[in-house]
Order: structure tokens, then sequence, then C-alpha cells
């Protein structure tokens, strides 16, 4: 845990000195996110990434803030947030694109294609146990 914790900072920092100005290294996630389900609820996007929602709304707030996104209630269900992302997102996609394939080109290097088809199998196994395990302990704490 402690090697892929470290991944993930490096990750920051190559995506914050790769990327627009005014989008940091966290928004990286939410732009993805955001343009690969537009109209998402703001809950939906924090279950996306793995985020609590304070956080996301935060970094919403700042994406909207900057022309990012659009947010809007849900006509159907008024507690709700949908967020969908606007042109000036659009624009920047291929380049957070490009940014996330030229970081995992670099990590990859060097890493045969039978060993990285079995990371890949080991460590989507070991985010669905993740995600279980927050799920049942979020259940556990409402009852």
């Amino acid at each position: 845990m402690k090697s892929m914790n470290i991944i993930s900072r490096c990750q920051s920092i190559f995506r914050s000195k790769n990327t627009e100005p005014d989008l940091c290294a966290a928004h990286h996630s939410l732009v993805l996110a955001i343009c690969r389900n537009p109209n998402s609820s703001q809950d939906e996007l924090a279950k996306d990434i793995c985020l609590n929602k304070s956080t996301v709304t935060r970094a919403l707030t700042q994406l909207e803030n900057s022309g990012y996104v659009k947010r809007t209630p849900n006509p159907l269900d008024k507690r709700q947030v949908l967020v969908e992302p606007t042109e000036k997102m659009l624009a920047v996609l291929p380049k957070v694109r490009s940014v996330t394939m030229e970081w995992n080109r670099l990590i990859f290097e060097g890493i045969p294609e039978e060993e990285l088809k079995i990371f890949n199998t080991v460590i989507k196994k070991i985010e669905e146990n993740a995600r279980k395990a927050i799920e049942e302990k979020e259940v556990s704490t409402e009852i």
C-alpha cells in the first residue's frame, strides 16, 4: 500500500506540472468522470472516484467558478445536483487524457505485456475489495 500511495503522489506531481494552470491534479479524475458520464449527480461522481462528498463539492465549486462545469438541480429529485461539462472542459479533455496516457507510458515502461495483464487483473480485484469494504462500512454505520 505504501508503494501505491507513493505512485499516487508522484502522479499528482506529474499531473500538476503537465496540465492547465487552473486545473489542479485532483481535478483530473473529475474531468474524466464528468466527461465519461455527463449529467451525473455529485453523489454519483463521489462514489465513482472514491472521494467524500464534501471534497467533490469543493472541487466542483472550483471547476464551476473556472467555467469547466455547470451544476443544476435534478428536476426529478431537487436534493440532487447534476453536473455537466462545459465547452471549456470538453476542450481540455484531450490534454487531460494525453497527460494520463503519458503517465501510464512512463510508469509501465520496461514491464512485459504479460506482467501488465497480471498486474491489471490483480489491481482490479484489489479495487473491488476496497470498494466493497467501504460500502460495507457505510452500511454498518447507517444502521
